[in-house]
C-alpha cells in the first residue's frame, strides 16, 4: 500500500506563530481519516501545509510523492493536480456555469484538448449526480448541490488524496449524510485517500473511521 502522506517531526507556522508542534502523520492510499479539534486548533493550517499553501520549513513531509521541503513554486500546481480540495464554503466561481467551473480547473491544471476537457467535466458531474445542472450557475443550486459540484471539481484530475475542510459545515443533517455517502463511495471506487477536518460529531459517529485529534498543538490518534 503506497503512502499518500508522510509527515515526520513537522512544525506548522501561521504568520511566524507556531500552531502545531511535533507532527507525525502517515496515511495510506484509499484510507479515510477525520481531523478533529476545536476551532482555531490548527486543522486548516495543517491542510494548507499539505497542499503547500503554507510552506513547510521544519521537519520532513512527503505528500503524493512531492517533498514539501523542496517543492518549488512551479511544482505546486503539479502537486495540487494530485490532490482534490473541498472547502466548507464551496468556493465555486459564481460568474461561470457549473461545467465552466470544471473547464476552468482543467485548463488551469494543464489540460489542452477541448473535447477531453468537456468529456472529463461531464463524467465527474455524472459521478456526483449533478450532470443535469451542468449549464446552471452556482447561485441557482442548493447548498448540497453546490457541495456536490465542489466534490466533482476536486475529482477532475483523479487525485490520490482529497483534503476536505469541514465539507458538511454549511449543510443540514440530511444533506451532510448524502455528501458523506458520496465521499466514501468515491474513496472506495477511486482508491482515493480522504483527510477530512470536521467537528460534526453526528457524522463522525455514524460514518466511523480513523480519528486524528489536535490537542494543545499536537496530533493524537483516537481509538
Amino acid at each position: 500500500m503506497s503512502k499518500v502522506i508522510t509527515l515526520s517531526n513537522v512544525k506548522v507556522y501561521q504568520q511566524n506563530q507556531l500552531v502545531l508542534d511535533n507532527v507525525w502523520l502517515s496515511m495510506d492510499q484509499g484510507e479515510v481519516a477525520y481531523l478533529v479539534g476545536k476551532t482555531g486548533s490548527g486543522k486548516s493550517s495543517l491542510l494548507k501545509t499539505l497542499y503547500a499553501e503554507i510552506p513547510l520549513t521544519k521537519g520532513e513531509g512527503v505528500v503524493v510523492d512531492f517533498n514539501l521541503r523542496r517543492v518549488t513554486k512551479n511544482e505546486v500546481p503539479f502537486l495540487r493536480r494530485k490532490i482534490g480540495i473541498v472547502f466548507q464554503d464551496f468556493q465555486l466561481l459564481m460568474d461561470r456555469t457549473v461545467i465552466q467551473n470544471m473547464y476552468f480547473v482543467l485548463g488551469a491544471t494543464g489540460w489542452k484538448d477541448k473535447e477531453k476537457i468537456h468529456n472529463r467535466a461531464l463524467s465527474v458531474l455524472q459521478l456526483v449526480g449533478v450532470e443535469q445542472k451542468a449549464s446552471a450557475y452556482p447561485n441557482a443550486l442548493s447548498g448540497g448541490e453546490q457541495q456536490r459540484v465542489a466534490i466533482a471539481r476536486a475529482l477532475l484530475n483523479k487525485p490520490q488524496l482529497i483534503l476536505a475542510d469541514e465539507p458538511t459545515g454549511n449543510l443540514d443533517a440530511e444533506t451532510s449524510e448524502e455528501i458523506m455517502h458520496l465521499l466514501l463511495a468515491v474513496a472506495k471506487e477511486e482508491n482515493t485517500a480522504i483527510l477530512m477536518a470536521s467537528h460534526d460529531v453526528s457524522i463522525i459517529e455514524k460514518f466511523k473511521s480513523r480519528i486524528i485529534r489536535i490537542e494543545n498543538g499536537e496530533l493524537k490518534e483516537s481509538e
